[in-house]
This record gives C-alpha cells, structure tokens and sequence, in this order.
C-alpha cells in the first residue's frame, strides 16, 4: 500500500477520534469525518491516475487491433471480391 496513503488514513482516523472525543457536538463530529473519510477515498483513487494510458496509446493500440482484424479477413474480402466481380460479368452478359 502507498506509504502516503497510509499516513492520511492514520490522521484522519487521529482527527476523527479527536473530534469525538474533544468536539462538544457529535453530528459535527460525524460531519468531519464522513468528509475526512471522502477526501481519503479520493486519495486513494487518484493514486494511479497518471498510469492509465493516455489517448494516443489508446488509439495505438485499437489501430493496430483493426489493423489485425482487415489482415485476417483478407481472404474472405478477397473471395467476396471474387463472386462480386463474376455477379457483375453474369449482369453484363444478360444485357
């Protein structure tokens, strides 16, 4: 676990203690750490935010999956080439 992460959690735990216990109103006291609480929650979700992939890896990465997918499928564009051309030879002939 990241150490920084770790350390809010222990001081809003700390802070959130305190409140209770030194604070004279419980519902401020429960206010303070539901947002304490919150603020860790999105401490640890920003955590890995810069290593997603940004959107030219993305891109990269989804042009080369098509690129894949068109190579694969070249034998089946090739022989619907194929009968589409003998269709078109069949419907010049009748004419």
């Amino acid at each position: 676990m990241n150490r920084r992460l770790v350390l809010a959690g222990v001081i809003w735990a700390a802070a959130s203690v305190l409140a209770f216990v030194a604070g004279g109103n419980a519902l401020l006291a429960l206010g303070l750490a539901v947002f304490g609480l919150v603020l860790l929650v999105v401490l640890a979700m920003a955590g890995d935010w810069d290593d997603h992939p940004d959107f030219e890896e993305r891109e990269m990465a989804r042009a080369r999956r098509r690129r894949e997918k068109w190579e694969r499928n070249a034998g089946a564009r090739a022989r619907d080439r194929a009968r589409w051309e003998a269709h078109q030879a069949r419907k010049a002939g009748r004419d």
